[in-house]
């Protein structure tokens, strides 16, 4: 057995690093899922009812900014000064908006937090490429996978208990405070270690790419583009809460036009065509998101409104789907280079249309309920097997030239299929029942976005460019 066949996440050479990040991507997920709680109570304290939404599309917005920052600036200097840049956005959004004495300055400070919280995601990404060797991305994006289905299981519950016990303040305050910590141990592990580009950023493969995005106009278009990207999924989402007969679905329609166009120059070149390879990795994950989210949006609804389940009972769902799309991304860390790509999709794609299925059919006959709850597991199992392959396989057709470009496509494309497809669900569902029912529309729907992602995800290949 050679040293690196040995080699392992949790080597000392490894460990805090590993830990570190894992941490940090668990705070993050922990504070996401921490505000759906805490937000009406938000509200109300600030005096900020009519601003809840934009409290919620802020981070969005600037998400998407700070992928496209962090991207660029890890492929020219290395991801060390972006990771250290994003962490402290991030964390002085938290202190920002748990300190805030209104709405307004409450929303500034999960816009800082949304540039943090997108710009870390792309910069760890870069480190897992510059400090881990290959055949261990699948295990440390299974882990990542793991940090962020542990909060959905305990997030809602603690952030609702420390409301209760002490104050909403602390779910922002106490994730900051944390985040530093988390933070000090990733600093100092990675004092001494070298994240530049070595000479494999010259490859030619990464030229096309790497002179598209110098064609495009340089960072500066890119932010701007960025910037109508998560103007234009705010703006769907708005379209889609507009009462009937406002023009919602038009102004929905002209949105996803705007984002569409303004989208090329993120994304590989070929993307929007399915070109074999990294444009259809990045494809895949945009269809795959907004399908399984659009149809996760509405599952806890429709237990609760047919079938007077409890908010706590309904959530049992989302629970058992936490665990499937743990104990899948593990599978995938373990034997994924083992099934190959085109097995993984294929399998993927039916545990989810299993899950969706399941919800279509009770939506449909009205009896069953505890059918949902069982088969959403089957689509997290799902997500669970393909969300990290499709990480693992951006890497491998990546070069030191261009990890940050490619990450921040594949982040762009997680968040903004995921934005627009949860608002043109939503608008479906109030516009377009199908049998009486929205809620058949929006499965519909979802599982007509899972039959189009089939068609890219088996042009991804394996990683060898």
């Amino acid at each position: 057995m050679t040293t690196a066949d040995a080699a392992t996440i949790w080597d000392r050479t490894r460990l805090g690093i590993t830990v570190g990040t894992v941490v940090l991507i668990f705070l993050t997920a922990i504070e996401a899922l921490a505000v759906t709680t805490v937000m009406p109570v938000v509200a109300v304290d600030l005096d900020g009812e009519a601003l809840f939404a934009v409290a919620f599309s802020a981070t969005l917005a600037t998400a998407v900014i700070g992928m496209v920052a962090v991207g660029a600036w890890s492929d020219r200097s290395g991801p060390r000064a972006p990771l250290y840049t994003a962490v402290a956005l991030f964390a002085i959004g938290l202190l920002v908006s748990g300190a805030a004495l209104d709405m307004y300055t409450f929303i500034v400070g999960r816009l800082i937090q949304g540039l943090g919280a997108g710009g870390q995601t792309v910069a760890l990404y870069v480190v897992v490429a510059r400090i881990y060797p290959p055949q261990l991305h699948g295990r440390i994006f299974a882990a990542y996978a793991a940090a962020w289905v542990v909060p959905s299981m305990i997030g809602p519950f603690l952030a609702g208990a420390v409301t209760e016990f002490l104050h909403w303040r602390w779910a922002f305050l106490g994730v900051a405070v944390l985040t530093v910590a988390a933070f000090a141990l990733v600093a100092a592990r990675l004092r001494g270690v070298s994240l530049e580009a070595d000479a494999g950023g010259d490859d030619p493969v990464a030229a096309p790419t790497t002179d598209a995005v110098r064609r495009r106009g340089g960072i500066v278009l890119r932010l701007l583009l960025a910037f109508v990207v998560a103007t234009g999924a705010v703006v769907v989402g708005f379209a889609a809460d507009a009462p009937p007969g406002t023009g919602g679905a038009l102004v929905a329609a002209a949105a996803v036009a705007v984002i569409a166009f303004a989208l090329l120059p993120l994304l590989p070149k070929g993307t929007l065509r399915s070109d074999w390879g990294l444009p259809s990795v990045v494809l895949v994950r945009g269809f795959a998101a907004g399908a399984f989210f659009a149809a996760e949006a509405y599952v806890p609804r429709l237990l609760i409104d047919r079938f007077d389940f409890s908010p706590t009972i309904a959530g049992l769902a989302l629970t058992l789907s936490a665990f499937g799309w743990s104990a899948a991304s593990a599978a995938q860390g373990r034997w994924g280079d083992r099934l190959g790509s085109t097995r993984i999709v294929l399998i993927s794609t039916v545990l989810l249309l299993i899950g969706i299925g399941a919800v279509l059919a009770v939506s449909i006959a009205e009896t069953s309920p505890w059918v949902i709850v069982a088969g959403w597991a089957f689509a997290g199992a799902g997500m669970g097997l393909l969300y990290p392959r499709l990480t693992v396989l951006t890497l491998a057709y990546s070069t030191t030239a261009n990890e940050g470009f490619n990450s921040a496509a594949l982040s762009i494309s997680d968040a903004t299929g995921s934005a627009v497809m949860i608002a043109l669900a939503g608008l479906g569902f109030v516009l377009l029942p199908i049998a009486g029912s929205g809620y058949v529309t929006v499965y519909l729907f979802a599982i007509a976005l899972l039959l189009i992602a089939l068609l890219p995800g088996l042009r991804m290949g394996d990683g060898r460019r």
